[in-house]
């Protein structure tokens, strides 16, 4: 199982806890409510409902398909987001994809962020101290960016004041959850690090980026050379201009630009370019000289 996986599941222990009765947690203010928000727990699906007033409706049956067919693999990757609404229920907030695909999948339980009535600024406080740590990986401290967002409606300038972090920082880590959700794996296990993930995700087509995910790890590849890589497969990808076809030139000799000349009884010039094509040229004096040089052409 992933590293990611196994971090999910550290959750398992938090979960009974939201079970216990005796710890039905309601606010930030109740006891172990600092367990709570800002962790990864395990819910049972049949303990979220959809939101009502979830705005998109429509949902790609092949598109969620694939996505359970990763998280088979994988598990998931990127954790829901529900809001507690009474004992041991729940309401989805964001990640409904992800939900529906899960059930697809035949999972009971889903990594879910939990979040309480008033717990606001306590999620940012936490989520801000979280992507502090030194001890996560890229896509973690991209997840905890993207919550921000999708959360708290935080902006990236909000953002960059509140974890000390420049704006192009940030940008970087969002940019990562682009990536196929294998490649996000293998820089969660360190297969890969966060260098590669930025020279891969200039690639659009997910099976392109596999691919060159797959030539990095066998053979072991540099940051340097995996941008070389991407950047050779780009190219590939420009239309190539059309090449002409050659026509063979050939010389005329001196005994032809002779004849041509006493032909003529001039000293005319003849070029011959290098697709085979060509000019003569004729001087004359005078018209009367002209007028010679046109009898001799009309024979």
């Amino acid at each position: 199982m992933t590293k990611a996986v196994k971090k999910q599941a550290l959750g398992r222990g938090l979960s009974a806890l939201l079970k216990d009765p005796e710890n039905d947690i309601k606010s930030v203010e109740d006891k172990n409510a600092d367990k709570v928000v800002g962790n990864i727990i395990e819910l049972e699906i049949d303990a979220i409902e959809i939101n009502p007033f979830q705005p998109r409706s429509n949902f790609n049956e092949e598109s969620l398909q694939e996505l359970a067919t990763s998280i088979r693999e994988l598990g998931v990757i990127q954790p829901i987001t529900v809001r507690k609404m009474e004992f041991n229920k729940f309401q989805l907030i964001s990640g409904e994809r992800r939900l529906r695909a899960s059930k697809i999948a035949g999972l009971t339980v889903v990594p879910a962020y939990i979040r309480i009535a008033n717990d606001n600024e306590s999620l940012v406080m936490a989520l801000v101290e979280n992507i502090q740590r030194h001890d996560l990986d890229p896509i973690e401290v991209a997840l905890s960016y993207q919550r921000l967002i999708d959360e708290i409606q935080l902006t990236q300038e909000q953002m960059s004041e509140r974890v000390g972090k420049k704006r192009s920082t940030i940008a970087n880590y969002l940019r990562l959850l682009k990536l196929d959700p294998i490649i996000q794996t293998g820089i969660r296990d360190g297969f890969i690090s966060m260098g590669h993930g930025r020279a891969i995700i200039n690639i659009e087509d997910l099976d392109a980026q596999t691919d060159i995910y797959q030539k990095i790890v066998s053979q072991n590849l540099s940051v340097r050379e995996t941008e070389t890589l991407v950047k050779n497969y780009q190219e590939s990808l420009k239309p190539k201009a059309a090449t002409k076809a050659k026509t063979s030139s050939f010389d005329i000799n001196e005994e032809e630009k002779k004849a041509i000349t006493g032909y003529f009884g001039a000293k005319v010039d003849v070029k011959v370019a290098g697709n085979g094509k060509g000019k003569i040229t004729i001087p004359f004096h005078s018209e009367e000289d002209f007028k010679r040089i046109i009898k001799l052409i009309k024979g």
